[in-house]
């Protein structure tokens, strides 16, 4: 191996405008950036049609509702922008790159949701203390084709969002499920108000209050989780457990004593402790932890970089996540 290239395999010899800004495919990237926008587009046309009906339907939690798409509009876009934050590319000031801003976003579409949850709240109380005529029965139609619209397009985006580990595209498509179970009952709460007639006008409102309940749930989850990862929470130990796997499977590891593992964005970096022979040279040591970061970069975990250690081998140890053993590296010609 040529001296070039043994500097290159060295672990933490990337320069921070040499790290990739994500380890997404291509395809799954491409979709990441279009979800907002496709969300946007139909909140748009959602929010329209939820008002004009009903203010003609008599029906204020459907005003509310449309209200409340406005609401998803802002939301798809913070979610974008964080989502375009987040590739922008490593620099000096930023090693780590901007993928927390795509956390940022998740944590203000979460707050949106909440505060969509309280107007809505304050505004059924209101109306519930307010005498008004009893709902059309066409406002049915329209929140029904709300809520097969707004239940597909949260399932698409959580599917992107939970392939791609987006913490803010999956708060994006609880904000579209909370806009379909609020639809939903809208739908029961005037059909109740339908049905009973009059002394029942109320029902659509105490309907949204039901909805402002579940909004307000989904919420406080989404914020939970996506505050966890801005504080750097460790990911799952099956996760860990396949980064000590792969590095276990380089020649020369004998062991793995420390791995941390923070998330940033949708890719992970990556402080590994390997120990080796405690004989070998630097020079090997080197070549070693070369290996084990290049392992994990081309892995399928999404490892943006990998700070590999190197410390010599003590014998077995206690550790949660045990790692195998192996066999010192044979011996290899060093470079001229």
């Amino acid at each position: 191996m040529a001296p070039n290239e043994l500097e290159a395999l060295r672990p933490g010899n990337t320069s921070p405008s040499e790290l990739r800004p994500t380890s997404l495919p291509t395809s799954l990237a491409s979709n990441l950036a279009t979800v907002p926008v496709v969300g946007m587009a139909v909140n748009a046309s959602l929010a329209g049609l939820k008002i004009v009906a009903g203010v003609f339907g008599n029906s204020y939690v459907l005003i509310a509702d449309g209200i409340e798409s406005t609401s998803d509009i802002v939301t798809s876009l913070v979610v974008w922008g964080g989502l375009r934050v987040a590739e922008t590319p490593a620099n000096e000031k930023h090693p780590y790159g901007f993928g927390k801003a795509e956390s940022l976003a998740g944590v203000i579409a979460s707050l949106a949701i909440l505060i969509a949850a309280a107007i809505i709240a304050i505004q059924s109380v209101r109306e519930i203390l307010t005498p008004h005529h009893l709902p059309h029965w066409s406002t049915l139609i329209v929140l029904v084709l709300v809520v097969v619209i707004k239940e597909s397009l949260a399932r698409w985006t959580s599917h992107i969002g939970t392939e791609a580990e987006s913490v803010s595209l999956q708060a994006d498509a609880w904000h579209h499920r909370a806009d379909a179970l609020s639809s939903l009952a809208a739908f029961v709460g005037i059909s109740v108000a339908i049905i009973g007639g009059p002394g029942y006008e109320s029902a659509d409102d105490w309907a949204a209050l039901v909805a402002c309940a579940m909004i307000a749930f989904s919420g406080l989850r989404l914020l939970k989780l996506t505050a966890r990862e801005i504080l750097d929470v460790a990911p799952p130990k099956s996760f860990e457990a396949q980064v000590r796997q792969f590095a276990t499977e380089i020649d020369g590891v004998m062991a793995v004593e420390k791995c941390r593992i923070r998330k940033s964005g949708t890719a992970y970096f990556v402080e590994i402790h390997i120990e080796i022979d405690g004989q070998s040279t630097v020079e090997d040591g080197h070549r070693v932890g070369g290996r084990v970061r290049s392992r994990l970069r081309q892995s399928n975990l999404r490892i943006e970089d990998a700070f590999v250690h190197i410390e010599p081998f003590h014998g077995p140890f206690e550790s949660s996540i045990p790692t195998p053993p192996r066999k010192p590296a044979e011996p290899t010609e060093r470079p001229s």
